[in-house]
């Protein structure tokens, strides 16, 4: 199957970048350049997870520090031995689980379970998945009302 010929039957209609998760390691500088110098604002913090939230215009940057429970589960600080990008999320104009999940299997990518997570539109349905090179990407549906 070519690129152009799943995309025609693919119920995965993306419609923009959700968030991104940034693993730190000094909170400190990480606000004062991403709010200080670019203008983010702190929309949500989750102090027991270790996740703050940053609005970026219709999207969200996650700040998560390497020493909190959701950092550590990425391996090593950024440098030589770890990475700093957790995920990437991908909005969906819509989000029909078990239409994407039947898809993914189809495209032998191994849906994540489907769960409801908070993004830049508000608490929806997600699912994790991971590309060829095992970057995680997550696919977001809309707000649940």
């Amino acid at each position: 199957m070519t690129a152009s010929q799943s995309q025609n039957n693919s119920p995965i209609k993306i419609e923009a970048i959700d968030h991104i998760v940034i693993r730190i390691v000094d909170l400190g500088k990480m606000l004062d350049f991403y709010c200080g110098v670019l203008g983010c604002e702190i929309e949500r913090r989750e102090e027991n997870i270790g996740l703050i939230q940053l609005r970026a215009g219709s999207a969200l940057i996650d700040l998560v520090p390497v020493d909190g429970e959701l950092g550590a589960q990425g391996g090593a600080a950024p440098g030589n031995g770890g990475h700093n990008m957790d995920h990437f999320c991908l909005r969906l104009a819509h989000f029909d689980v078990e239409a994407i999940s039947r898809y993914l299997d189809n495209s032998d990518v191994p849906p994540g379970e489907a769960k409801s997570r908070y993004g830049a539109q508000g608490q929806g349905p997600s699912i994790y998945i991971k590309d060829p090179e095992g970057n995680v990407v997550e696919l977001k549906g809309g707000s649940i009302s």
